[in-house]
């Protein structure tokens, strides 16, 4: 049972019950209170009757006798006065009082009723504003609890609609554990999500026109050059030709991870391949070009592995990981590739045999535009391993990296068999 709704429930029990409780204890007191009243009245009247048959029959001194005896016993408040003119005292009896005609002198007696008249006129009200303040009270407890956390709720969303995407809320719900601090926690990790969407935008877009500025100045400085000498102008083509071809990989490269960053809205286009015959495929191409710097590549690939994946983003994947062990590994060393299958994982082992980085970069390397500090210049804009990790991880599977005993990076591919249900690519569809 979820605990707002147990809250809910206690909350609204308690109040009925409190209210009930407090209905049926002022019924009880005051159901109590006429017979009180009554008995008090039966008393009085009981008190006067024997005082006034006294004082007719035994006279004034024994009636007075038994009204301070009576005082002393059952006090009611008894007095015995004399009343002047006693032609109409025959007709003065009323409630509390009697008049009685002795000896020809006119004696009132009187028992003035006792009791707090205001509380007996307001009885009949107090069960209602008892049920009244009660239910005011709980409302007001259940409304606090409901409404503070919705407006923490509303002041966090307005900010986030203001591009405040540093706030947070779940501090403001401690001490609650129940579906409203989860949702204050789940809003905390969609803002940080978003914060890092945001500086993720603005380090990408820093460092694309970055990279753009250094092919364009040269392409600005051919201009000028042929301006000042036509004659060189085959030689300025050439120039031009490879300097436009970097401009072209580079949109490329950011036109791939554009799409797979996790604001795309790009479904996977699936079909099932042969994981393991990509790779050989890449492997072949990766050894012809590690010829020329006398590299070796080791390979431990057999079986196959058949999965449904977008063949062009593992392949892209498979071959910037390969390629970039190949680009950064030592002259005459070697790199080494290894998979391992299970039934529905393929894990692929890049090893090279490079400068690697250090332990603080082994997270950093997968940010775009991002190298090793100690890496050689050998070209490149530093996509690659960004483009290997969002394509693995938008089929549900992982890319990391760490530092081997022997030395050197080596870079694990964990690819899934089928997608994952919470993949990023299907949170895009």
């Amino acid at each position: 049972m979820p605990r707002l709704f147990r809250k809910f429930f206690v909350i609204t029990w308690l109040t009925l019950a409190g209210s009930v409780a407090i209905i049926l204890a002022t019924l009880n007191v005051f159901e109590t209170l006429p017979s009180a009243s009554k008995l008090e009245r039966q008393k009085r009247e009981v008190v006067l009757d024997l005082t006034a048959n006294l004082l007719v029959k035994e006279g004034e001194d024994a009636a007075r006798r038994l009204a301070r005896a009576s005082e002393d016993t059952v006090p009611i408040g008894l007095t015995i006065s004399e009343i002047a003119g006693s032609g109409s005292c025959a007709d003065r009896s009323m409630a509390g009082t009697r008049t009685v005609l002795k000896d020809g002198i006119c004696y009132r007696l009187s028992a003035p009723r006792q009791g707090n008249v205001i509380l007996d006129k307001l009885g009949p009200f107090v069960p209602g504003f008892g049920i009244l303040i009660s239910s005011a009270i709980s409302a007001a407890v259940l409304a606090r609890y409901l409404i503070r956390p919705v407006v923490h709720l509303r002041d966090g969303l307005s900010a986030l609609a203001h591009g405040r995407f540093d706030v947070r809320i779940g501090h403001k719900m401690a001490g609650r554990k129940d579906e409203v601090s989860a949702l204050a926690h789940d809003f905390d990790a969609s803002a940080a999500r978003l914060q890092d969407l945001q500086d993720a935008q603005q380090r990408l877009f820093h460092d694309v026109s970055h990279e753009l500025r250094s092919p364009l100045s040269r392409l600005q400085a051919v201009g000028g050059v042929l301006r000042q000498s036509p004659g060189k102008l085959d030689a300025m083509l050439d120039r031009m030709d490879r300097e436009v071809e970097r401009l072209d990989a580079l949109v490329g490269a950011v036109l791939t991870l554009a799409r797979l960053t996790a604001g795309s809205r790009f479904p996977l286009k699936t079909q099932t391949l042969d994981v393991i015959d990509l790779l050989n495929d890449i492997l072949g191409d990766a050894a012809f070009e590690a010829q020329a710097r006398e590299v070796s590549i080791t390979t431990n690939v057999d079986d196959s592995f058949l999965a449904e994946v977008e063949g062009e983003l593992i392949y892209r994947a498979l071959e910037n990981v390969i390629r970039n062990a190949v680009k950064y590994t030592d002259e005459h060393s070697q790199v080494t590739v290894r998979c391992e299958t299970t039934d529905d994982l393929l894990k692929v082992c890049v090893a090279d045999q490079g400068p690697g980085v250090r332990r603080d970069e082994l997270e950093r390397i997968f940010q775009p535009f991002s190298r090793g500090n100690d890496a050689a210049p050998r070209g490149g804009y530093g996509l690659g391993l960004a483009i290997a990790r969002q394509a693995v991880e938008c089929h549900g599977g992982r890319v990391y990296a760490w530092l081997p005993d022997a030395g050197g990076l080596a870079i694990m591919l964990e690819i899934p068999r089928q997608p994952a249900m919470n993949s990023p690519a299907n949170d895009r569809g």
